[in-house]
């Protein structure tokens, strides 16, 4: 009898603990950890010179938009992240890939992709799942607002409106 009720016992704990960190909204991702840079590759596309860059970059306020050129719903996001982009200055705005490139894709059929879909800002290959990992990141599209301390400040997973994208930065920066 003794084992049942700590056994009991035990679960009635990781549920109210479990409980507890929703109550306080408590998230991995807003942890007031910063984010480490990471040097990715840059492709050649509109908006986007062949090279790298470190993402997020410290001192100047992020938004990164992880996609994939398969996403229906990344794909339906472009016009809305294009109206964001025009509307920004002094952010580092980046969409950023970890489709396999080499194996099922070609830097060239994300170049076409990007093209056919009006990107007009850099985008990158997270080839090692590197940025990915250090947001803690699941699926496609998935979006970070990070400010100069590189501390994530919103995330947000799926469809966003461009006010809401936009008002994330606003607060990243400031204003």
């Amino acid at each position: 009898m003794r084992r049942r009720e700590v056994l009991a016992g035990a679960a009635g704990l990781a549920v109210l603990g479990g409980g507890a960190a929703a109550v306080n909204g408590w998230n991995p991702l807003e942890s007031g950890d910063a984010v480490d840079p990471v040097e990715l590759e840059t492709i050649d596309a509109p908006g986007s010179e062949a090279g790298t860059a470190a993402i997020p970059e410290r001192g100047r306020v992020t938004f990164v938009e992880l996609f994939a050129t398969w996403c229906t719903v990344c794909e339906g996001m472009m016009p809305t992240l294009a109206e964001v982009h025009e509307g920004v200055d002094d952010v580092q705005f980046v969409s950023v890939t970890s489709e396999p490139v080499g194996n099922t894709i070609t830097r060239d059929d994300v170049a076409n992709w990007w093209r056919d879909h009006g990107g007009n800002w850099p985008v990158a290959l997270d080839s090692d799942l590197e940025l990915t990992e250090a947001l803690d990141a699941s699926g496609v599209p998935y979006a970070f607002v990070i400010d100069e301390s590189n501390v994530v400040t919103w995330s947000g997973r799926g469809e966003k409106s461009a006010d809401e994208i936009a008002s994330a930065i606003a607060d990243a920066r400031g204003e």
